[in-house]
């Protein structure tokens, strides 16, 4: 078996703050390989973006701190390497898309700019050269009249085309890893679709390795080729794509498939997963979902579940899945 492009191992990282020591990571463990897709899913504040931010080094330390883990790209942990080592990582081994991209994008530089900039530091390109790369870059992710755009402002583009843009200048030095944080967000349906068929067909066309990070399950379903489901900074469930939709293996997993509007149930009234996610200074105790799982019984209150290998890769961090595999 080849080494996995990315290795993240046992990744525990809290917030010390004010409040109390906010647990936001408590065993973080997945892997992605070249041209392979890994969707990362879960609610808000399931730890989903906060592992991503790890994984490129942008984490505020404090109040973060990496109490415990390792992450290694092509074999090397990440971790062990100097702030300027990591920064040679960024950009060209592994890129990210941010979720907001008029957040990301400097509102006084024009678009052209902001993606020759690098060109020019970490490539060493003319300012020329730098210029023709990036309407390059932009024709790329289907801009139209790239050549005419590249001067533009953030403000000038719409909500698709800006994250377009953002997509372009995550490609810019040709990284082996993008990380793509919520792609679609605040974007209607057809501009979704088209953010997410621009991305496989990038993706393909350079063999990247990529981790789709969301809460929605529908965006998922058609690009990714393994899910990871996170809830209270932990993996619950890992399982190829098509067995995790066909028989989920956590309640957590089951809950929210259960909560997708379905054209065979019309009129009827939408299921939702009662409650809110557990606050991370105050983690209750035992399963963190019990308190929210339909099917929870005594042990998920009092006994922290194991993760358990249910076969073909297939891992649940449930009380239920140990059942299962103990009856073979």
């Amino acid at each position: 078996m080849t080494q996995p492009l990315l290795e993240v191992e046992d990744l525990h990282v809290e917030f010390r703050t004010r409040d109390g020591v906010a647990k936001v990571l408590n065993g973080v463990s997945y892997h992605v390989s070249a041209g392979e897709t890994l969707a990362v899913l879960g609610e808000s504040g399931s730890g989903k973006s906060v592992t991503a931010q790890t994984i490129m080094g942008i984490l505020d330390m404090p109040p973060a701190f990496i109490t415990k883990g390792s992450i290694k790209f092509r074999g090397e942990d990440l971790l062990t390497k100097s702030a300027e080592e990591r920064r040679q990582v960024r950009g060209e081994g592994i890129a990210m898309i941010f979720q907001d991209a008029l957040s990301a994008l400097n509102p006084v530089f024009t678009v052209g700019f902001q993606i020759e900039e690098q060109l020019k530091v970490r490539r060493g390109m003319s300012k020329a050269d730098a210029r023709k790369r990036a309407v390059e870059l932009l024709d790329q992710v289907k801009i139209p009249n790239a050549k005419g755009r590249v001067s533009d402002y953030p403000h000038q583009f719409s909500g698709g085309m800006r994250q377009r843009a953002m997509i372009a200048m995550s490609l810019a030095l040709d990284p082996e890893l993008l990380i793509a944080d919520e792609p679609t967000t605040a974007l209607d349906v057809t501009v979704q679709a088209q953010i997410m068929d621009l991305l496989a067909e990038i993706q393909k066309e350079r063999d990247m390795g990529m981790i789709l990070i969301t809460h929605d399950l529908g965006v998922v379903a058609d690009v990714a080729d393994r899910i990871s489901v996170m809830y209270a900074g932990r993996i619950v469930e890992h399982a190829d794509v098509y067995e995790l939709f066909r028989a989920p293996g956590h309640p957590y997993t089951e809950s929210l498939l259960e909560s997708l509007p379905r054209l065979d149930l019309k009129g009827q009234e939408l299921k939702t997963i009662k409650g809110l996610p557990p606050s991370l200074t105050n983690i209750p105790p035992g399963c963190p979902f019990n308190p929210r799982c339909p099917r929870a019984f005594d042990r998920c209150v009092t006994e922290v579940p194991a993760v358990h290998n249910l076969g073909m890769g297939r891992t649940s961090r449930c009380h239920i899945a140990e059942e299962v595999v103990a009856r073979g």
